[in-house]
């Protein structure tokens, strides 16, 4: 039997913030969403039963009439759905998948790369953050900073640290964060330049 997932959005463009930064990606923002965070900037992809069921394979043709490479996986959290049936079909068409996710619920899926944003209001899950090949964290609060450095520990080897300034409190946050990167230079800074190119 075919999976459904709640999709609020799938669209193809570039992607804008982490790691992998200006390169194009066919996006998949499911609905639900139980982490809440105060400065979310999708608020509207909480509640998973406002987006429409959709099926897989209908998501994967979409995909394939397009020139899309690699495929980005985000909410919400994506994480509170069975992610298998999907990531093994893009897998079948010789998609790239990259995850963004709270790291909040057990991981499901099979991907090429997992960034993992943790949340102050539901902690990610060790088994999660062993995997994440990035940790990218949101800065809206100067004590965010140190909270950062509490999953270093946590990490595989190799895994990218960036920290990412909350868009609202960018001016206040970026400098502070500058300062932060240079006294520990095993951090990056990313940001978020799709909002500067105005696009989606």
């Amino acid at each position: 039997m075919e999976t459904k997932l709640p999709v609020m959005e799938s669209f193809y463009t570039i992607q804008g913030e982490g790691t992998n930064t200006g390169q194009a990606a066919y996006f998949i923002r499911l609905g639900g969403c139980d982490v809440g965070c105060v400065w979310c900037d999708v608020k509207e992809s909480w509640d998973a039963h406002m987006h429409p069921l959709r099926n897989i394979s209908e998501l994967v043709a979409e995909i394939n009439s397009l020139k899309a490479k690699t495929v980005v996986i985000t909410g919400g959290e994506p994480l509170m759905y069975d992610l298998s049936q999907l990531t093994s079909n893009l897998k079948n068409h010789g998609k790239k998948i990259l995850l963004e996710t709270s790291g909040a619920y057990p991981l499901s899926g099979e991907f090429d790369w997992i960034c993992v944003s943790p949340k102050k209001f539901k902690s990610p899950i060790s088994e999660v953050l062993n995997k994440a090949d990035e940790l990218k964290v949101v800065v809206y609060h100067a004590s965010d900073l140190l909270w950062a450095q509490s999953f270093v520990n946590s990490l595989k080897h190799g895994c990218k640290l960036l920290l990412q300034p909350e868009w609202s409190k960018e001016k206040t946050m970026l400098p502070l964060i500058i300062d932060f990167v240079k006294d520990n230079p095993e951090w990056r800074i990313s940001l978020q330049t799709h909002k500067y190119m105005n696009i989606p």
